[in-house]
Order: C-alpha cells, then structure tokens, then sequence
C-alpha cells in the first residue's frame, strides 16, 4: 500500500498583500533576475537561507518588508516557505557560482 504526501491547503488571508511578497520573490528568481539577486546578497555577506535577514536588507525590494510584516502568521509561513522552494529551484551552474552563499556552515 502506497501513499502519498499531499500538503493541506491553507487558505492565504489577504490575497493582494500576499502576492505583492510573492512577485517579488517571482522577480527577483526569474531566469533574469536570479544572478543580479545572487550576487547582491553575496556582496552583502547574506546567506539565501536567511530570509529574514535577506528582507530587511531590502534585497526583495523596499516595499517588500513592509507588505510582509502585514501578513499573519501563516500568510508569513507560505511565503517563506515559497521563498525556500524558490532558491532550491535556481540552476545548479548558478548556485554553483555563489556557492557561499548557499552552503551551511
């Protein structure tokens, strides 16, 4: 018997606030975009991991921050969430490049 993991469905408590994050997040790892991003946070000394810290650097944009601080707690969850999902999906040649910016230590 074989099941699979399928993750619930939260509804997103305020849709608008809720995208304007997530185009950012979209944005900013586009096939255009995600090189510029990359190598802003490695001149900064960020970690891709460390979302919050990658927010309030202004590195999503400066309006960013402050729709994200509007969202509750589990709008704040997704997007998190959607943001991790988001660097797992940069090209390995590119994370390869910014390799310190990804690894763990």
């Amino acid at each position: 018997m074989s099941t699979t993991f399928q993750q619930a469905v939260i509804p997103v408590a305020d849709p608008a606030t809720f995208a304007v994050v997530q185009a950012a997040i979209d944005k900013h790892f586009s096939p255009n975009g995600a090189a510029a991003f990359l190598k802003s946070l490695e001149k900064r000394g960020l970690r891709i991991r460390e979302f919050e810290q990658v927010l309030k650097a202004g590195k999503l944009g400066a309006e960013t921050a402050a729709a994200y601080a509007k969202l509750g707690d589990a709008d704040q969850g997704m997007i998190r969430e959607n943001y991790l999902a988001a660097l797992e999906r940069v090209p390995t040649e590119l994370r390869n490049t910014y390799f310190k910016i990804y690894a763990y230590y």
